[in-house]
């Protein structure tokens, strides 16, 4: 007896899952594939009613978290904490841990503000470790980029109706303007993949640092006359804006 088409289909995937390759990829100088299966989670969180930044510096600095500290510019009582590691498991174990003990189980949370991501390659990069682990550590934990706006957003289904091709030209006008602040140190991105890890179906995180704020409101400005933006964009937002307080020290 011959299998049925339903039975062939489900003979095929199951023969496919042994190709399954979760690596992020890049391409050496000399054009070579690339592969690492390290990356960096990082989790966003903002709270209110806060009524001693120093307090909350003392708690992170004596629990010795990895992690950066922001002052809410829209909120005179109002702080985000970023924390990030190669392992989820540390966010259910040392971040909640320390979240629910004093002085931060008496804030207040703002749950539209949270964000959960991972950082992720897009098969170009010659150096995968500085892409995917230092470079978002280092844009985090320096002081000399201490202003921030962070913020989730979703792609419409038009983009993923889109050929590679045009996918790909898509994107590199949205990086384009990326790298042009970046090379004039007016601004940089960390950029995190959240896919089935945000409760509200976003697709990506943003956060953008610099040593000033207007250059990252005229990114955000510059990013909406952008295909991507004007035409391929669900939703975007809400928008956290901050500047760095404190940051645990990077190896």
């Amino acid at each position: 007896m011959k299998p049925t088409g339903l039975a062939i289909q489900e003979r095929d995937a199951h023969a496919d899952l042994g190709d399954i390759d979760l690596r992020e990829k890049g391409r050496s100088a000399t054009g070579e594939t690339i592969a690492s299966d390290r990356r960096l989670f990082m989790q966003f969180m903002a709270f209110g009613n806060v009524s001693s930044t120093a307090a909350l510096i003392t708690a992170l600095e004596e629990a010795k978290l990895a992690a950066s500290l922001y002052e809410d510019i829209n909120d005179p009582r109002g702080v985000a904490l970023l924390t990030y590691s190669e392992s989820p498991d540390y966010f259910l174990t040392d971040v909640r841990h320390f979240l629910t003990r004093e002085p931060f189980d008496s804030l207040t949370p703002k749950p539209e503000h949270t964000m959960f991501g991972r950082t992720y390659a897009l098969g170009y990069e010659p150096d995968l470790e500085a892409t995917l682990i230092n470079r978002p550590k280092r844009r985090v934990a320096d002081p000399a980029l201490p202003w921030a706006i962070w913020y989730p957003l979703r792609r419409a289904g038009t983009f993923e109706q889109l050929s590679q091709q045009e996918q790909n030209v898509i994107l590199a006008e949205h990086g384009g303007i990326g790298r042009a602040f970046g090379r004039a140190n007016l601004g940089y991105d960390i950029r995190l993949a959240c896919h089935g890890l945000d409760k509200n179906d976003n697709d990506f995180v943003v956060g953008l640092v610099g040593p000033e704020l207007y250059p990252l409101s005229t990114i955000v400005q510059r990013m909406r006359k952008t295909k991507q933006t004007s035409l391929h964009l669900e939703r975007l937002g809400p928008f956290f804006i901050g500047k760095l307080v404190w940051y645990s020290k990077i190896d």
